[in-house]
């Protein structure tokens, strides 16, 4: 449909004639400028589900468990990760050396929302040494045989979600109150001696992730019983208990019983992976065989889509012939039918168009969106729609550099469930009175490999929506 939002019937310019000398009338010149702004969502996008199982995850979410849910399908996830080291060690006091280290454990900790399925399942995780390094890139489908053995077990722990006792609370930087569950991995105390003896004679081992991989490659971490839910950890690292003396005065000294410090923790710099299996429900399949647009997390189901830029185009330069026409915007709103499932499972909360020629490089290369080969949506729960808006630029980038003319790259793209980091920007003003304001910037986009996610994208009533003011002088 095509829609003019207003009309100016504007400027009467005047020459106005003045006498000569000899009385000769010179004359008037009078022209009309018609403006107008032009909306036209005329335009269809058409795009088919393929399987997507082999991602290079690269999130800072550790997903672990097992759930079956009616309406969306059966998923587990383990975990397989490297360490960056602590870079310093607390051994002043320390007077018996690594045997005054009484204990370590894994430590991996949760946000209470961030738990997926019944949380009264009971489950059992075991942790393994890696044998060896972990391949880097690594992707969702890695297959963690061969890199860790069954008789290298350093624990192994039952929990469930439900269990209160694995509640903490503690006050974030903000003030506020934050609830997570902490599971706490026993670990033999021979571990932690060891790093403590590393780090003693020689240092040079955690300088760096890989050096220190090349000493402790790092563990496998598996769901070796129950099923009944997937855990977001958000935050594992390993922690040992030891003793210190230490001098209090001339005459007085004391030993610390139950010190505390983190040898080494799971980051963003570091190699790890979540290792997914993920099987449709029979329900899903059969929606994805009659056509439907399904994407479906972690490594499901994305759309490989045909945007009609070249058609766009055209129009635009064939309604501009005679005018003056400057593009405004181009948007696309993508409507969303979410799909009933057992655990409440929702759509994405953020959806990724990208170039379907670009799509590796973008995660390879860490990117962030540009609005010329990629952008993004957040999902608007209320009115359950995706409105990607930043893409006048991707058009704008054909015409100027391309000559209008788009190649098929630039109509073929990936539209992919992903999780987006952010930090608040806190900016302040002193002008007259003090002022501050606050806006979020995008620090990582990954694909989404966080937590379960489903839905259905309605593209045959999806709108391309392309603005643009015409000015034609008559």
């Amino acid at each position: 449909m095509r829609k003019i939002f207003f009309a100016l019937l504007s400027t009467l310019a005047i020459v106005v004639g003045f006498n000569s000398c000899t009385d000769d009338v010179i004359g008037t010149s009078i022209s009309d400028i018609h403006s107008a702004v032009i909306e036209d969502d005329s335009f269809v996008i058409g795009g088919t589900s393929v399987r997507s199982s082999h991602l290079r995850s690269r999130s800072s979410i550790q997903l672990i468990g097992k759930v079956t849910a009616d309406g969306y399908g059966a998923l587990s996830s383990d975990v397989v990760a490297q360490f960056m080291p602590s870079t310093t060690i607390d051994t002043v006091g320390v007077h018996g050396g690594a045997q005054w280290v009484d204990s370590c454990f894994l430590v991996m900790r949760v946000a209470t929302s961030d738990v997926v399925g019944d949380k009264l399942a009971p489950m059992r995780m075991n942790v393994y040494k890696l044998n060896k390094q972990l391949p880097n890139p690594i992707y969702t489908d890695f297959n963690p045989e061969g890199y860790y053995s069954e008789d290298a077990l350093m624990g192994s722990v039952a929990y469930s979600a439900d269990d209160m006792s694995l509640k903490t609370e503690y006050t974030s930087q903000s003030g506020a109150s934050v609830s997570y569950y902490e599971i706490k991995v026993p670990v033999p105390v021979s571990y932690a001696r060891d790093i403590f003896n590393e780090y003693k004679a020689n240092p040079s081992t955690f300088k760096t992730p890989k050096d220190f991989a090349s000493y402790f490659p790092g563990i496998y971490i598996k769901n070796s019983y129950g099923e009944g839910h997937v855990m977001n950890f958000y935050d594992i690292e390993f922690v040992s208990y030891y003793r210190k003396y230490e001098k209090l005065d001339e005459t007085t000294d004391t030993i610390y019983p139950a010190m505390k410090q983190s040898y080494m923790a799971v980051t963003p710099e570091v190699v790890y992976n979540n290792n997914i299996s993920l099987d449709a429900a029979p329900s899903v399949l059969s929606k994805i065989a009659a056509g439907d647009a399904i994407v479906m997390g972690p490594a499901g189901y994305e759309i490989h889509a045909h945007f009609p830029i070249q058609e766009i185009i055209n129009h635009f330069n064939e309604d501009s012939r005679d005018a003056l026409s400057v593009i405004n915007n181009l948007t696309l709103e993508i409507p969303v039918i979410e799909i009933a499932n057992k655990y409440d499972i929702a759509p994405p909360k953020y959806l990724l168009m990208v170039k379907e020629g670009y799509r590796d490089t973008f995660f390879e290369k860490d990117s962030l969106t540009n609005n010329k080969d990629a952008f993004y949506a957040e999902y608007n729960e209320q009115e359950k729609v995706y409105t990607f808006s930043g893409l006048r630029s991707y058009v704008l980038d054909i015409i100027n550099k391309k000559g209008g003319i788009a190649t098929e790259d630039d109509m073929n793209f990936v539209i992919m469930p992903i999780d987006v980091t952010k930090y608040t920007n806190t900016t302040s003003s002193y002008y007259y009175y003090t002022s501050s304001a606050n806006s979020e910037v995008v620090t990582k986009i990954a694909p989404a490999v966080s937590r379960p996610c489903l839905a259905k994208l309605n593209l045959l009533d999806a709108k391309i929506i392309l603005t643009y003011s015409k000015q034609i002088l008559y």
